[in-house]
């Protein structure tokens, strides 16, 4: 038990520990009045000062990370990945994707991304296999195997085999299909040893044989029960194409109310099963435009990746750094050809004094763009092509005298007449900027020694039309040519006949020594006698003057922004630029090295 003593002495304990708290209490209260309270009335006086140096701090805190931003430029580097999409625009409109029968430039540009082919070109107009994994041929040159890479696919996941290689040729050769490629294939048997392996038996030797295996190959499992005269208007061309490109068919869309702003819009994405691997790219949109100020305008509001169809590079981009320009030249040939079968040009000397008319130097550099020039039937890269051999040099004067010697005498007014008949023919071309400056040029170089040419520029409807019934007098056009230097497909006279289909002897030229040059250098593959044998034809063609070579056209490319893997050098074709499209890449990530 506590006593009395004790509990006086806890509560006056208590008691003093209570006016102890209640002391510091005071304190506190005093010391938050003093030190605190006080002093933040003071804060609105300094406020400026304290915002200033918030600002400072903010801004300090920006440059550095924007600092940093920049120095990763330095050990980081922006490099291509996969994904994206590339859109395309192009002069044109789509008809058919089916390569037997693919033609205008967007037929073919959609064409080329849908099918392989059994050999491609590489970048440096190197023929390699595509879907063929080798091919060979015999001591005779007449019979090539070629062997196709296992586990091929179509789009559609059905194997491709020997099959459907022995069904496509044998579409081409059916007159019934209506393939314009029918005339190149007549005589040559093809036949499937096994699965995998085709060969092909030539009537006679060939050694530019292989160039005529890039034609894409289709599936035999989907049209094998069409009958060939349908083939060419099946729904399978235009609304679900399978291949065994790199890309497969998605969609396609038509747009524009009028004619004149009609456009289609056809989607494409990346093939998983590729041989070569799926795409880089996710998708590849062909858009096709009718005229060159819808394609400019789409380009403009960066809806488009590239640009195709464009003659000249318009000046308001020379200075987007942005905007590149490619000049891609071409393994083809722009001539002026004569249709010998008019009664004018059937005469020599008349085309000898037209081709000595004929400033081609000056008509290049109106082009405003670098050419390569040609001066002749084959190209200087050409086996075969002879340098003391070229076509007549311009002299006009020599042009003039070799015209007064056939009686042809200059009129009243500056037109030549022989017999009452005029010095008077029509020159037909494309109508485009490009075309229409050249035969302007032309037609002024001629009549400056008294000759009427009368330009006639066409729609590309109604010079197709022109061409295929032969109805021009004489024509500025370009023809591939390609690498090998086997051209009978344009100056023997078996192709100036209306038997010959596709009539590709544009000058119906006929020449016995021609002939049988052109028909010589195609059968050897020895590279020296081939130049041999086709001297005689240079020399002839020189000679009778049946075309004036003018120049190697080129390819314009326009693109916004970089497209790896684009590796643009000469091409064989404009269709070539997809050769490496399988490893093209848009989007770009920061990396280090």
């Amino acid at each position: 038990m506590v006593d009395r003593t004790t509990r006086l002495r806890w509560r006056r304990r208590f008691k003093h520990s209570r006016h102890r708290v209640e002391d510091m209490g005071v304190q506190a209260e005093e010391q938050l009045e003093r030190h605190l309270f006080k002093r933040l009335n003071k804060l609105v006086s300094v406020r400026r000062f304290i915002t200033a140096w918030l600002l400072l701090v903010v801004l300090l805190i920006g440059i550095t990370v924007v600092q940093i931003r920049n120095l990763g430029k330095y050990y980081l580097a922006a490099k291509p990945v996969p994904g994206g999409s590339i859109t395309e625009g192009i002069i044109g409109s789509f008809t058919n994707a089916n390569p037997l029968y693919a033609n205008s430039a967007v037929d073919n540009s959609v064409s080329k991304l849908l099918f392989a082919s059994l050999l491609k070109y590489t970048e440096a107009n190197q023929l390699v296999g595509d879907l063929a994994e080798s091919y060979s041929v015999n001591e005779n040159a007449n019979v090539y195997t070629v062997r196709l890479r296992p586990d091929l696919k179509w789009h559609d996941g059905f194997p491709l085999t020997s099959a459907d290689v022995v069904f496509t040729y044998g579409s081409i050769q059916n007159p019934d299909a209506k393939s314009p490629l029918y005339s190149s294939w007549r005589g040559i048997t093809v036949t499937a040893k096994d699965a995998l392996t085709i060969e092909f038996a030539l009537p006679s030797s060939l050694s530019s044989f292989p160039y005529s295996l890039t034609t894409g190959i289709v599936p035999r499992h989907l049209l094998s029960g069409i009958p060939p005269s349908q083939l060419r208007s099946i729904s399978f061309n235009t609304q679900n194409p399978v291949g065994s490109g790199p890309f497969t068919w998605e969609a396609i869309e038509v747009t524009g109310s009028t004619p004149e702003d009609r456009e289609q819009r056809i989607a494409l994405a990346a093939n998983a099963d590729y041989y070569a691997g799926r795409p880089k790219l996710n998708k590849l949109i062909i858009r096709s435009f009718l005229n060159e100020e819808n394609l400019k305008t789409s380009f403009d509001n960066q809806e488009l990746n590239a640009m195709v169809g464009l003659t000249t590079f318009p000046s308001e981009y020379n200075e987007t750094l942005e905007i590149t320009e490619f000049n891609i030249p071409l393994l083809s040939q722009v001539m002026v050809f004569f249709r010998l079968s008019n009664e004018i040009l059937t005469d020599v000397q008349v085309r000898r004094a037209l081709t000595q008319a004929t400033d081609r130097a000056k008509i290049m550099t109106g082009l405003g763009y670098p050419v390569v020039p040609s001066q002749g039937p084959l190209l200087e890269s050409h086996i075969g092509f002879a340098k003391d051999l070229t076509q007549l040099a311009y002299n006009p004067t020599a042009a003039a005298q070799l015209l007064d010697a056939q009686g042809w005498v200059v009129g009243a007014n500056g037109i030549r007449e022989k017999n009452g008949t005029p010095l008077s023919f029509g020159l037909f071309s494309l109508d485009n900027e490009e075309y229409n400056r050249i035969i302007n040029d032309v037609a002024e170089q001629w009549r400056a020694i008294g000759v009427d040419a009368k330009v006639s520029p066409q729609s590309d409807t109604e010079l197709q039309t022109a061409i295929s019934i032969h109805s021009y007098d004489a024509l500025v056009y370009g023809i591939s040519v390609g690498v090998d230097p086997d051209v009978f497909a344009y100056w023997h006279s078996s192709q100036a006949s209306v038997l010959a289909g596709s009539r590709t002897n544009l000058s119906e030229y006929s020449s016995v020594k021609a002939d049988d040059a052109l028909e010589a250098g195609r059968t050897r593959t020895d590279p020296a006698i081939r130049s041999v044998k086709y001297r005689p034809f240079v020399e002839a063609w020189r000679d009778d003057a049946p075309a004036i070579a003018l120049y190697q056209p080129r390819f314009l490319y326009i693109t916004r922004g970089t497209i790896h893997g684009l590796n643009p050098s000469s091409m064989t074709t404009r269709v070539e630029r997809f050769t490496n499209v399988h490893n093209w890449m848009i989007r770009e990530e920061r990396q280090s090295d």
